[in-house]
């Protein structure tokens, strides 16, 4: 069952990560990144890897792609243009396409690797008990502060992008 969650969420993540890069629409493509960020959160959490899943759909899917999203509509891009370079886009093609197909090929022809041994591994969140205490006690104060501060931040990109009509001037 855990090799069938997995492998359906590495297909989920592929998926998505294909739909960013093919996508035209910005604001799609950036919400293919945020599935795609949520679908490598999930291959963590199949991984017992809880705090890399936490960490990731906190730091990287709830603040960079809202920033994403925030820059994408100050900037009111339009995905319909197309840029000149098709000679430069054909030869990135290309490239993509063989370090792809390389990346398969490694894949497929590496040998099994070994398990480790279940004697020296260390016990499941024997050092995430460290992480937390010190995350509540020590460093409170200052991820609470660059929490209000990406607040801030988030608050301001929103005043910025907000287009205000003329106003004229009552005689």
């Amino acid at each position: 069952m855990a090799q069938l969650l997995f492998n359906c969420f590495a297909a989920f993540t592929v998926v998505c990560a294909a739909g960013v890069v093919l996508n035209k629409n910005v604001v799609n493509a950036a919400m293919c990144l945020l599935l795609s960020l949520v679908g490598v959160a999930g291959l963590f959490v199949a991984l017992n890897a809880y705090l890399l899943a936490f960490l990731l759909l906190l730091v990287y899917a709830g603040a960079v792609v809202a920033l994403f999203l925030f820059i994408i509509m100050l900037l009111d891009t339009k995905g319909d243009q197309q840029p000149g370079l098709k000679h430069l886009s054909l030869v990135a093609r290309i490239l993509a396409f063989a370090l792809v197909a390389g990346g398969f090929v490694s894949f497929f022809m590496r040998s099994q690797l070994p398990e480790p041994a279940l004697a020296t591994t260390p016990a499941l969140g024997a050092e995430l008990k460290l992480y937390a205490y010190q995350l509540f006690t020590t460093y409170l104060l200052p991820v609470q502060v660059l929490g209000f501060l990406l607040l801030i931040a988030m608050i301001g990109v929103i005043v910025l992008s907000k287009k205000f009509a003329a106003t004229e001037d009552a005689k």
